[in-house]
């Protein structure tokens, strides 16, 4: 091999005798992995060249997201963004994929006037719309509106967004069937064009997957099958090949899977330009937007978020995105204040200006891992998109339900692991914080509105990974509330500190995941002391801490003694092995460890408290619409 820019080439072999004298195993199976969408992970991968798409036109665009619903307090929000580093504005009315409970409330001309007051829009770089309901009159407004401000229309950047699939997956709602929706999107398409709009007009739009829990390659299907019905909407009302192909545009959610995410934006290219080949049209040079995931968003130590969607951004960017838009941190909490947008805004600014990362056409390319990846993804998501198109596209697949029980199925799947830990999430399901100080979040009522037409199909309905977990943190605040103190466990720790340690800091960390305060006891010698102990901590439940040895001699004694000193419910921590018939025969009930079902054991625990309040949503940190 030859020696490339001074690194002396070290080969396969090589790495795998590094790699197995590290794990001191000759088998490096234990570090192969699959992924939800079944694609094989490799421990090593060997250098690759794969095909190549990359974004146009050097580094991608910083987009600011305009939701604030009160237009003059969106305008100073346009104006703060502008001056402080936004390339760009993405507008997002109530109700659209992108509002998370907030949005533009209204878009008639005087709304308009306070939303874009002072605005120089042939200054701007990009402006998207992130459309609700009414659609076509959203973007037919704003049109009209910037039509008559700006210099030339067809100079605006401006990506009108509509998309009615996109807004029937969310919504499961539709006025009519898909061709004579299709019929109505064309002709919209049609009156923007003749105001002088270059477009794209449509935006074929993943983020309905993706926030319902779907996977990488179902979020592709779905956005390429949305893409091609819309060139065949524009195809069957006379527009030309070429400008149907140049009226679409692409949105994929970015979240910190830092591989399959950047992966997922390098194939999203190559499937337009195998579908494009396959309706012998050109590729063009799609226009491809990522938006942070709200999925991954959490209401409980958001300052985690910060990093998120720095690492979204770096996904996003370094797959390949023409422009990012990062959701602020409190975002899951309430309406973003300046501070949140901010952050939001330098992350991306610290990526570009001090790290540079938007200067390199495709940084992936060669890396045998991740043009595996993308391969594997591309091959996955056209399988899936050729299921959509089977059934007679994605309006007929939604009606059907296909696309619903694949995501349902993933979901399912996911929820195993985040109920287990398996996929941990920080400050959340892992290294909760129960003292945690509020963070604020702008005034703003949430603004109405309503999908129009009847249900024909069932929605895809947009949640977060942190929600059960946070219900449980709802809980116990509400407790606090009423009572002055949160559900408390003691932990009764036998022997000495090298015994207990290590369970008991599991232990600790699990139930604050479903914010119960675990009361550590000091470490004793025998079951009375125990007792003893519990009996003066005030807590209602017990969980065993220590090691297998001592469990096999001390444990249960001890448990009968807590028992007998009023413990409404035991738990130990550990793998009970043979120990576990005498040891639920003396009266533990639950066994925790690092495989068990953390919700369920939550549930278990709570339901042996005090009936809590009946409503848990008053807290700063109740849970946020989608």
């Amino acid at each position: 091999m030859a020696k490339v820019m001074g690194f002396v080439p070290v080969s396969e072999t090589r790495w795998r005798a590094i790699a197995q004298s590290v794990l001191k195993s000759s088998d490096l199976t234990a570090l192969a992995s699959n992924s939800e969408d079944g694609i094989a992970v490799a421990p090593i991968y060997t250098r690759r060249t794969g095909p190549r798409l990359p974004r146009e036109g050097g580094a991608w665009r910083i987009i600011a997201r305009i939701d604030h619903p009160d237009p003059r307090q969106a305008n100073d929000i346009v104006m703060e963004e502008l001056a402080n580093g936004a390339a760009g504005l993405q507008f997002i009315f109530a109700g659209a994929g992108g509002a998370y409970g907030y949005g533009l409330a209204s878009w008639d001309e005087a709304a308009l006037r306070g939303l874009l007051g002072g605005v120089d829009l042939d200054a701007v770089q990009a402006l998207d719309l992130d459309l609700g309901p009414p659609a076509d009159k959203q973007a037919l407004a704003v049109a009209a509106f910037v039509a008559s401000r700006a210099g030339s229309p067809d100079a605006i950047d401006l990506s009108f967004g509509l998309d009615p699939l996109g807004a029937f997956a969310r919504s499961g709602c539709a006025l009519q069937d898909w061709p004579r929706m299709a019929g109505q999107v064309a002709e919209t398409v049609g009156r923007l064009r003749d105001l002088g709009f270059g477009g794209p007009f449509l935006v074929a739009d993943g983020r309905s997957v993706h926030d319902a829990a779907g996977s990488p390659a179902q979020e592709l299907a779905f956005s390429l099958a949305c893409a091609i019905d819309y060139l065949r909407a524009l195809d069957a009302a006379g527009f030309a090949a070429d400008a149907a192909r140049d009226a679409i545009a692409f949105r994929l959610a970015t979240d910190a899977d830092e591989f399959f995410s950047l992966c997922k934006f390098r194939a999203l290219r190559l499937l337009w330009a195998r579908a494009l080949e396959a309706c012998d049209l050109a590729p063009n040079a799609a226009r491809l937007h990522g938006a942070s995931a709200w999925r991954r968003m959490s209401a409980r130590d958001p300052w985690i978020n910060v990093m998120r969607g720095a690492m979204a951004a770096f996904c996003a960017g370094l797959g390949g995105a023409d422009s990012v838009s990062v959701l602020p941190f409190t975002q899951a909490i309430g309406l973003p204040d300046a501070f949140a947008r901010r952050l939001a805004r330098n992350a991306q600014l610290i990526l570009l200006e001090e790290s540079r990362l938007g200067f390199v056409a495709d940084p992936a390319a060669g890396s045998g891992a991740l043009e595996a990846l993308t391969a594997a993804l591309c091959e996955k998501a056209w399988a899936g998109f050729q299921s959509i198109e089977a059934r007679g596209g994605v309006y007929a697949s939604l009606a059907a339900g296909a696309i619903q029980a694949k995501v349902a199925e993933t979901a399912a799947a996911r929820a195993v692991q985040i109920a287990s830990r398996a996929q941990p999430i920080t400050g959340v399901s892992d290294f909760p914080d129960l003292e945690e100080a509020p963070v604020a979040t702008a005034p703003a009522a949430r603004p109405a509105f309503a999908y129009p037409g009847e249900q024909r199909a069932s929605p895809l309905t947009a949640h977060r990974i942190a929600e059960p977990f946070e219900a449980f943190r709802d809980r116990s605040d509400a407790l606090l509330k009423m009572s002055g103190s949160r559900p408390r466990v003691f932990l009764a720790h036998l022997g000495a500190a090298a015994d207990y340690g290590g369970r008991s800091a599991f232990a600790k960390r699990l139930f604050e995941t479903g914010g119960i305060e675990a009361l550590a006891g000091q470490g004793v010698a025998n079951a009375d002391e125990a007792a003893r102990d519990f009996a003066a901590s005030g807590a209602k439940l017990a969980c065993l801490c220590s090691s297998d040895t001592i469990y096999a001699a001390q444990a249960e004694a001890t448990t009968r003694a807590l028992r007998s000193a009023g413990a409404r419910m035991i738990l130990a921590a550990g793998r009970p092995g043979e120990s576990e018939a005498t040891l639920r025969g003396a009266g533990v009930e639950l066994f925790i460890d690092s495989d068990c079902d953390v919700l369920t054991t939550l549930s278990a625990v709570y339901a042996r408290l005090d009936p809590p309040p009946a409503q848990f949503s008053s807290g700063p940190h109740a849970g946020s619409e989608a």
